[in-house]
């Protein structure tokens, strides 16, 4: 089901970035004051917060952030007026000049020849600024400095590096303790952080933004390729597998060489440039090509688990969120054009069902033809009116995003929600005219004639290890047992159990479970509080009583004693659990 992206705190994106705005304003009116050295770079708003740019001979420090903030404090009890003059250019470039503000000056310089130049002043303070904002500083409720980061002026490395202090405001206290509060969970659900301390992946300086899965990493990722196969299959995928490296012509083709050129690696075979696939679109496109259709044979889809590189910045590499090498759950589908409606609500149907399994609610963007793009603006309208059209039939809520289409087509992109209310884009539907007539592709119609197909590409999961991060934060490493790298721990009480704990763990095994037996000469509280570190959905206590008996006792994640049950009984609930992947 969808749903909003998030409760509404201001009444639109417009008054937050206002609000905000006004902030980064007052945080670089404290700075002056208590650094007066300081030069100003930029100050905008973003989401969920702002930030401000300095330039300072000195190195700000954490402990700088709590003066600084007192400081704004102080500028918002002063409630001071927020004053806009428009300036000729001479007058503002003397102006900052006077005030040493050699990156206002720049900016300035830059500014068009029409655009209006003002200036905005709270008190003794000034700063170029288009604006809007607040009436005066004291509008501004609750404020909170959070970090400290480095930034090149303007973005560019060939820039001097600056000082940026991010901060974050809200129109109540409660409001901003809530967001803390989240940051906090946020920061101990870090993918990362819960990688290492569960033994699912690693990263090294080796191979910068290239992960390394390990077991228990693949138990995880196996059962979820295990599921995307099985509901692909009953949904009328045929998978297949296309190679990782191509050569430069078929590129030439696809487009991705005039286009996404910057985003490629590149290697040369018997004298011949070849690329590494950013995408696996055109191997597709070969499978289809490969023989001759019929328009009985559509929709033809084809799915593909399919490993693809990308070149992203050092700076840019982030856990298993960016990477430079992943996997992509693709799929394409080749359709008569009266088809695409069809489609495309079936692909909808079958991302809400995958979603669902995960707990995870959704809401949807429509994203409409980018600046550097393939295929004329009226093949463009003509895809994007039949996305539209899909959504606006099935009732779906949906927000317009200009511009950020892919380079061949619009597309509708699914943005999930997790448990501490963020959001992730994940799966993707995009609509294609253009690789069809890049690849020369047809099928043979009614009338005997060749006929173009339509093409949508689409992704659920997104990047597999992308998605695998989302779900380590989202259940905060605790995953379902049908996911859990181990499903259950046996837990004998003393070593004389020790014989019975190895006899239910062969049980349990042969069985498919997962599971481990504790040996170790620990108390079996100790063990119980490793297991539960260890996010064990299950733990089976086994003593004298269980010994003679033939039963488990039996624990569960979080909730504790579950009570007795002989082994046969436990193995079945368990299974059960495991086929409802509840």
């Amino acid at each position: 089901m969808t749903t909003d992206a998030s409760p509404v705190i201001f009444a639109d994106e417009k008054e937050a970035e206002v609000y905000r705005h006004t902030s980064s304003h007052i945080l670089a009116q404290a700075v002056k004051r208590l650094f007066p050295g300081v030069k100003l770079g930029i100050g905008p708003a973003i989401k969920d917060g702002f930030y401000y740019d300095f330039s300072y001979h000195d190195s700000f420090v954490p402990e700088d952030l709590e003066k600084i903030e007192s400081e704004m404090a102080r500028i918002i009890e002063e409630d001071l007026p927020m004053v806009r003059r428009e300036m000729e250019r001479e007058e503002a470039l003397a102006f900052f000049a006077g005030l040493g503000e050699v990156f206002k000056v720049e900016l300035i310089r830059d500014l068009p020849a029409d655009v209006a130049i003002s200036v905005y002043h709270t008190g003794e303070f000034a700063d170029l600024c288009a604006g809007p904002h607040l009436s005066s500083t004291g509008k501004v409720r609750a404020v909170k400095l959070l970090s400290l980061a480095g930034a090149y002026w303007r973005g560019s490395e060939k820039n001097p590096m600056l000082q940026r202090i991010y901060g974050t405001s809200f129109l109540h206290r409660k409001q901003l303790d809530e967001y803390l509060h989240r940051l906090e969970e946020a920061k101990k659900r870090d993918h990362r952080k819960l990688g290492r301390e569960l033994d699912l992946f690693s990263l090294h300086d080796e191979g910068p933004g290239f992960p390394l899965l390990h077991p228990r990493g693949m138990i995880v990722r196996n059962e979820l390729e295990s599921f995307w196969r099985e509901e692909h299959r009953l949904a009328g995928y045929q998978e297949i597998k296309t190679p990782v490296i191509l050569n430069r012509a078929l590129w030439e083709r696809s487009g991705h060489w005039d286009h996404y050129r910057e985003n490629m690696y590149f290697t040369r075979i018997d004298e011949q440039d070849f690329a590494v696939k950013p995408m696996n679109c055109p191997g597709s496109m070969l499978v289809y090509k490969d023989k001759i259709h019929s328009y009985r044979d559509l929709p033809i889809r084809l799915a593909e688990l399919g490993l693809v590189h990308r070149h992203e910045l050092s700076g840019a590499l982030h856990g298993l969120m960016r990477v430079r090498a992943f996997t992509q759950d693709d799929a394409h589908i080749f359709m008569l054009p009266s088809q695409i409606k069809e489609e495309t609500a079936k692909i909808i149907d079958l991302i809400d069902r995958l979603y669902q399994v995960f707990g995870f609610d959704y809401h949807v963007e429509l994203s409409t033809r980018p600046e550097k793009a393939m295929g004329s603006p009226e093949m463009w309208e003509t895809a994007t009116r039949a996305l539209q059209e899909v959504l606006l039939e099935r009732g779906m809520p949906f927000a317009i995003n200009e511009g950020e289409g892919a380079f061949y087509g619009p597309k509708i992109d699914f943005h999930l929600r997790d448990s501490i209310g963020r959001t992730w884009q994940c799966g993707t539907i995009q609509l294609d005219f253009q690789m069809p007539e890049k690849f020369d592709l047809f099928y043979v119609g009614e009338d005997g004639q060749k006929h173009r197909p339509a093409v949508i590409h689409r992704v659920i999961f997104g990047s597999v290890e992308r998605f695998f991060a989302v779900l380590i934060e989202h259940y905060a490493g605790a995953f379902p047992l049908w996911l859990a790298p181990l499903q259950a721990i046996v837990l004998p009480v003393a070593e004389r159990h020790h014989a019975y704990a190895a006899r239910v763990l062969a049980t349990l095994l042969e069985a498919g479970v997962r599971a481990e037996a504790d040996l170790r000469s620990e108390k079996v509280g100790y063990k119980i509080r490793e297991a539960e570190l260890r996010k064990v959905p299950y733990m089976l206590v086994v003593g004298d009583k269980e010994a003679e008996t033939g039963q488990v006792a039996v624990r569960r994640r979080r909730t504790g004693d579950a009570g007795a049950f002989s082994l046969a009984s436990f193995i079945g609930r368990v299974k059960e659990e495991i086929a409802s992947r509840s």
